[in-house]
């Protein structure tokens, strides 16, 4: 037991440690952690997962590594992911801490960070891109609805109350569908 919680934990530690621009950035390298080389969840619930994740308070890849830990190894499971995703940005962060003032105005640093902003959003849209080709009938819709919302300076709290009304008319739907059958 202690050496599977040991890889939970090096495995989202691995993904803590190598993941730049927050909780959408690390969902493909969780994704692939997760899914494909250790098939702890299938991608349906991971997709599950990650609504769950989204709508909890806290950050999304946080809430994401407790639940894979939790499904797996319960309590410990859900103790040995958070630590793993969450020790090094608190390391990382320490460590800048301390060294902050002497590279604040470095104009390297500067640079690097400029640098890494296009990966950063390119980590962010592959799996916009990946999920939505995934559904039926939406694989332009989300590319249509970022444009819209792009063009349209539109505040993200209508895409979350649009969200919610588009759930909650989907399921009422697919509930009707089914009782008829």
């Amino acid at each position: 037991m202690l050496r599977h919680l040991l890889t939970m934990f090096v495995s989202f530690f691995k993904i803590g440690c190598f993941t730049f621009g927050g909780g959408y950035a690390m969902i493909p390298i969780i994704q692939k952690e997760v899914i494909d080389k250790r098939h702890w969840v299938d991608k349906e619930e991971f997709i599950n997962l990650l609504a769950v994740a989204q709508s909890a308070p806290g950050p999304m890849a946080v809430n994401v590594s407790i639940m894979v830990g939790y499904k797996i190894f319960r309590t410990r499971g859900a103790v040995a992911a958070f630590l793993g995703t969450v020790l090094p940005s608190f390391i990382i962060l320490l460590v800048i801490a301390i060294f902050f003032s002497r590279i604040y105005q470095n104009p390297t640093v500067n640079s690097v960070f400029k640098g890494m902003r296009p990966a950063v959003v390119a980590l962010i849209l592959q799996p916009v891109f990946a999920f939505a080709k995934g559904l039926k009938y939406w694989e332009y819709g989300v590319f249509i609805i970022i444009a819209v919302a792009i063009w349209l300076k539109l505040s993200p709290i209508w895409f979350i109350a649009g969200g919610i009304a588009a759930g909650i008319a989907y399921t009422y739907w697919k509930s009707k569908r089914l009782s008829r059958k």
